[in-house]
């Protein structure tokens, strides 16, 4: 970036977003915060672990003021509701587990924020994700996963696009956790020992059933706890209570002819169903994927890629096989079956032939499973 040009910084509140500000301004950037006022819940402004909330926006103007830089907040509660809360709630209403972080960094933070950097003539918005860009000489910018793997933000941002990817600047890529806490406490930044915010922000005490509950009512219709083989073993409160792989709080034991403990495998909102089964049911060859988005123009069009995947943010990626069906749909054919695949969930995909298998090369929306074990419930 040329010297001294401006650069917008999206500021949480949190101590990844202001040492990013805190660094471009000692680099000498023309550097402008601003702050997404995304919901306020009377509990957030007090709970430490939110974020974008009541307190964290006063935060976040204490440390612009702290390092001398003007602070704006921009009112993105109507928008935050209707592309990430109201899509929360239909997700769960499917028998889906959401991301909304990735949901929130595709319709909120990189598409309007961006457009409001550029209409402040910023050369660039930079963010205090933990991800890295890299432009090759001969190339477009390419997205690779943090050095941190413990704070690697990599499966949340596979819905970036090139257009946005060439505009993001990613400052806190290349450090660890560590090194930022020791350059907030440098800066003397009043947020140096703030703990870090939660993802799922706009869900402060953690209940959010109860979220869903208020939003989709028919989501929480009670119904029948059913094994694989049709035997009912209980009755649940909500579809919306529970998620693929589950062993913990589903409301019943384990039976006398099972070797291991039961999951939930399925879930069927039409029938007000939960699926539940051994462990080995939740084996998955395959899936299918809904919206795909590639960083890099796809070579599918040439036949099946081999690519590494995550279907979790915490997992390593694994081996996989990445084609497109006759209908247009994009599979994903796993090497070694996998545990806990849950639609709504993404799976992204890494180059294999990285040395350091970090480069995002896109990814989807998780829309079906292929199982490796029976999945149905039995007539």
């Amino acid at each position: 970036m040329p010297a001294g040009a401006r650069v917008v910084v999206a500021m949480s509140g949190g101590v990844d977003s202001s040492v990013t500000a805190a660094l471009l301004k000692e680099l000498g950037y023309d550097v402008v915060g601003i702050t997404l006022q995304l919901y306020d819940h009377g509990a957030a402004i007090q709970k430490k672990g939110a974020c974008c909330a009541g307190q964290d926006i006063h935060d976040a103007r204490n440390v612009a003021d702290r390092i001398g830089i003007p602070h704006y907040v921009l009112d993105y509660e109507s928008a935050f509701r209707d592309a990430v809360i109201e899509d929360f709630a239909d997700s769960y209403a499917r028998g889906e587990t959401p991301i909304p972080c990735v949901r929130c960094n595709q319709t909120v933070k990189f598409r309007d924020l961006l457009s409001t950097a550029r209409e402040l003539n910023a050369v660039a918005l930079a963010t205090g994700h933990y991800i890295r860009r890299q432009r090759p000489a001969d190339g477009p910018s390419e997205l690779h996963a943090a050095v941190d793997p413990g704070k690697d933000q990599s499966y949340f941002l596979f819905a970036t696009t090139q257009e946005q990817l060439d505009y993001l600047r990613f400052p806190l890529g290349g450090l660890t956790k560590a090194e930022t806490r020791l350059l907030a406490d440098y800066f003397d930044l009043p947020v140096a020992d703030k703990p870090d915010s939660q993802d799922i922000c706009f869900v402060p005490d953690g209940s959010y059933a109860r979220i869903v509950e208020k939003l989709r009512p028919e989501a929480a219709r009670p119904g029948n706890i059913v094994h694989l083989d049709g035997t009912v073993l209980g009755q649940h409160d909500g579809v919306l209570r529970y998620t693929i792989g589950q062993r913990k709080g589903i409301g019943i034991g384990g039976r006398a002819d099972d070797t291991d403990r039961l999951y939930v495998i399925r879930l069927d909102p039409e029938n007000a169903q939960v699926i539940v089964g051994p462990r080995e049911a939740l084996a998955v060859s395959s899936l299918t994927l809904g919206t795909v988005n590639w960083l890099h123009p796809s070579r599918l069009s040439d036949g099946p890629q081999s690519v590494l995947v995550k279907i979790r943010n915490t997992m390593a990626p694994v081996q996989a096989t990445v084609a497109t069906t006759p209908l247009g749909d994009v599979t994903v054919a796993f090497d070694q079956p996998q545990f806990g695949v849950s639609p709504g969930q993404a799976c992204v995909f890494y180059a294999p032939n990285d040395d350091a298998q970090s480069r995002v090369l896109g990814g989807g929306w998780i829309l079906r499973q292929g199982m490796s074990t029976q999945g149905n419930v039995a007539a």
